[in-house]
């Protein structure tokens, strides 16, 4: 793995983990868990970006790391949970870090393009859980923790015309959340899943938050934000009874 961005010390709290946690959802997620968590965050090669991200969560009162890692990489997510290991100890992880192609149709895909998208999107998702549940597992002596999948709307909807293979592999990281859910409910451990609609982000093709966003029912996007409070609300003990299930943060689309 590359260098790490680290402080001198360790955790006080448990640990939620947000993976590609640099900007966007992954960032306001990282700030709106600092009240109450202890936060790693981890980047590809934004490293400034989530020095920052990490300096706003220590600002709000959490211990806070930095620590890099492609999660489509096996050889760097066990490492990262590692790492984290010697940190303290792991409650969430916000399965968060992804990829969206630029818009096109199905027939112009090329191999390359739906190697890469499938390897972060599914690949580094099913990774980054199977290493959580093998440390939160109580049957393995863990102490149970949650798991938030992020997928996306265009799961339900299929995004014809721009990003169906973005899509498809969101729907994949749905039945992570369905099944996993299922497999380790006994184990201590809840998984959930949030699927944002049109947010805010850099991840949109120019124009398209001004196209899209006024035939929204609720007439706008949507902000990290919004999607960061539905995620600190999963990991917390008032939803202790959901898991196995997806939440829907799209402005009623």
């Amino acid at each position: 793995m590359p260098d790490e961005t680290v402080a001198d010390e360790t955790a006080r709290r448990p640990i939620a983990l947000i993976t590609g946690g640099s900007r966007g959802i992954g960032a306001a997620t990282a700030r709106a868990l600092a009240p109450d968590w202890d936060v790693v965050v981890t980047y590809r090669v934004a490293a400034g970006e989530a020095a920052a991200v990490v300096d706003g969560c220590r600002a709000l009162g959490a211990a806070a790391w930095a620590l890099p890692c492609d999660v489509a990489d096996p050889d760097q997510v066990e490492p990262l949970f590692a790492r984290v290991d010697e940190l303290g100890t792991l409650g969430a992880v916000v399965n968060n870090a992804g990829v969206v192609p630029p818009p096109g149709r199905v027939a112009d895909y090329d191999a390359a393009r739906l190697d890469r998208l499938l390897a972060v999107n599914v690949r580094g998702a099913f990774l980054v859980a199977g290493a959580a549940v093998r440390r939160m597992a109580t049957s393995a002596g863990g102490a149970g923790g949650v798991i938030v999948n992020l997928s996306s709307r265009a799961a339900v909807h299929g995004s014809p015309g721009e990003y169906v293979d973005y899509a498809a592999s969101k729907a994949a990281v749905d039945a992570l959340t369905t099944g996993l859910g299922g497999e380790v409910a006994r184990d201590g451990i809840r998984v959930v899943g949030v699927r944002p609609g049109l947010i805010e982000t850099d991840i949109h093709a120019p124009g398209r938050l001004e196209r899209m966003g006024p035939a929204l029912p609720m007439g706008r996007p949507g902000t990290a934000e919004e999607v960061a409070g539905a995620i600190a609300w999963l990991v917390s003990p008032a939803a202790s009874y959901v898991t196995a299930t997806s939440v829907d943060v799209g402005g009623g689309r």
